[in-house]
Parts: structure tokens; sequence; C-alpha cells
């Protein structure tokens, strides 16, 4: 299956590179982040390695990384932009 727009594996396997960098950026070893975030090491590894971990593990790494607020975005419902067209209408 061929697609140019990203799989959520490859999101996964991308997060986890970011998370990676992120954690080596702060000089944090895997069994830190994992003592601090409350993350199991076996979970932590498997993230940085595979990319999959559970919504739970991975909300835990984003808070300790003071990245939580990311999410906020995530399922967001889209802006309706039709109404937008009436504004520029000339039709009065």
């Amino acid at each position: 299956m061929y697609s140019i727009n990203p799989t959520p594996h490859d999101i996964g396997k991308e997060l986890a590179k970011r998370h990676k960098a992120l954690r080596k950026q702060l000089k944090l070893s895997q069994a830190e982040m994992a003592e601090r975030s409350g993350v199991s090491l076996g979970s932590l590894k498997r993230f940085e390695t595979t990319g999959q971990i559970s919504l739970e593990s991975l909300l835990k790494l984003a808070h300790l990384l003071d990245r939580l607020e990311d999410f906020k975005l995530v399922f967001r419902p889209k802006e309706d932009l039709g109404n937008i067209e009436g504004l520029f209408s000339t039709k009065s």
C-alpha cells in the first residue's frame, strides 16, 4: 500500500524520534525518564524503538517534558469555513 500521507506507524516513529531527541537534550537516561514519568522502562524502550506506546504512557511522557498542552489540538472540531463566505458576499 503506497501513499504520500503518513501512516499511524509513521507518526508513531516520528513521535518516538522527537521524544528521544528531547530526552537526550535534557540529558536524561531512559531509566531516569521512566522513573520520573511513571512509565515502565520497558514501555519507554519499546516506544523509542518502535513508536508503540499506550496513550496514557505517552501523555505521562509529554507531561514530564512540559508538552501536554500539545495534545489539546488533537481531535479538536474543525471550524466551519462555510460561514466565512457570507462575509465577503456582495449581496445585501
